[in-house]
């Protein structure tokens, strides 16, 4: 009986090839490490109402603004409650 060997081919079939040939390997690296890299996965229903990531990230702007704005009025109030009126 004869055993496959478990060492893959020294040569890739050109169907599998994919222009993995030409790849450079690391070539985003230092702009991920520069930028960062923010991956957010939405749910299918909530994606459904935005058409691209700039309507995502314009709503997501306008949420931010409007709670620093609930945040400031919050904290201007002095704190002190009133006294029922007996």
């Amino acid at each position: 009986m004869k055993t496959k060997s478990a060492t893959p081919p020294e040569v890739m079939r050109a169907e599998y090839d994919f222009d993995y040939s030409k790849a450079v390997r690391g070539k985003h690296y230092r702009r991920l490490l520069k930028e960062g890299a923010n991956v957010v996965v939405l749910d299918p229903d909530v994606a459904k109402a935005f058409r691209s990531s700039a309507a995502v990230n314009e709503v997501l702007r306008s949420l931010l603004r409007m709670s620093e704005v609930t945040q400031r009025l919050t904290s201007r109030s002095s704190g002190r409650t009133t006294r029922a009126h007996r």
